[in-house]
């Protein structure tokens, strides 16, 4: 009996959030990961009835057809890449903080702690045949024999695409991913501390080794190129305060970023000397209870469905 457009349609529905995850975590891009997965739909309710039917596994066939639509995207963003301004992060994934919306796809995708920002930074270090390699076999147990398919290869070179990814990760060493209590406190401290302008309280809450990587693409101000040291990053802050007018960051407003606590600061106007305030939403990772990175998106691109009045 062949399969209505909405029995179609339904099943297809139930793969989505997986799909989803599967594209971000390939691209590091929610307008490629969603392009990707309507492309997927797209092939697959125009498949002739007697190739639909010959699909086995709908999941396996359509987390396929993303990867390879994924792995295009990311052999392209190199290019792109090359003329971007300054430093590149994921395009984050803005979550109310509070009870999710219901059946919203971004919610399952943020639960995972391979979807948090300093997770994502690590992978976007990767060539492209690394991280689809090392993505769909350690986090989606995708075969070799598929991922070889995907990628034009040998099932022996998948295999080593994946080896070397997962090495690279594991060198790089990202935070885990600290509970939500441990991040509140220390946001809060982060922010008593830079508002009251004391560097020094400011530089007790980051770690020695701590870094802010900004992201503008020329379009906003953040830090043009990654800042490191505790030191350097808490006068960086202070600074802030003299550039926007007092009260510019009083209507900041708690978010989650990837599925950790993060900070969104509406764009605020200038005038009498002072610079006008861009849209920021920025988050955190955490060691050993202090903060060892700080990720600011300021490019607007990159910031267009915040969940935010």
């Amino acid at each position: 009996m062949p399969v209505t457009d909405d029995t179609l349609a339904e099943e297809f529905s139930t793969h989505r959030s997986h799909l989803i995850a599967v594209a971000y975590r390939l691209t590091g891009s929610l307008a490629d990961s969603e392009d990707a997965v309507q492309e997927a739909w797209l092939r697959l309710s125009t498949l002739p009835e007697a190739k639909r039917a010959a699909i086995a596994e709908p999941r396996a066939w359509l987390t396929t057809v993303v990867s390879r639509l994924c792995l295009d995207r990311l052999r392209s963003a190199a290019a792109r890449r090359e003329r971007y301004v300054g430093d590149w992060l994921p395009e984050p994934i803005v979550t109310p903080l509070g009870p999710p919306p219901a059946e919203d796809p971004l919610e399952t995708v943020v639960r995972d702690d391979g979807v948090r920002m300093a997770a994502m930074v690590v992978l976007d270090t990767l060539p492209a045949e690394q991280r689809v390699a090392f993505v769909l076999h350690d986090a989606f147990s995708v075969p070799f024999a598929e991922i070889a398919g995907i990628l034009g290869c040998t099932v022996q070179a998948a295999r080593q695409h994946a080896s070397r990814g997962r090495r690279a990760v594991a060198q790089a060493e990202p935070p885990s991913r600290a509970s939500l209590d441990e991040q509140r406190e220390v946001l809060e401290r982060f922010m008593t501390a830079v508002l009251s302008g004391d560097v020094r309280a400011v530089a007790e809450v980051l770690h020695p080794d701590a870094v802010l990587v900004g992201d503008a693409d020329g379009k906003a101000r953040t830090t043009r190129r990654t800042m490191v040291g505790a030191d350097k990053i808490a006068r960086f802050f202070q600074g802030l305060l003299r550039v926007y007018r007092p009260g510019a960051f009083a209507s900041a407003q708690p978010v989650l970023v990837n599925g950790d606590l993060g900070v969104y600061t509406p764009p605020a106007p200038g005038g009498d000397g002072y610079r006008d305030l861009d849209a920021h939403v920025q988050t955190l990772a955490l060691r050993d209870g202090r903060i060892v990175a700080i990720y600011d998106m300021a490019n607007p691109d990159k910031l267009t469905r915040l969940p935010v009045s």
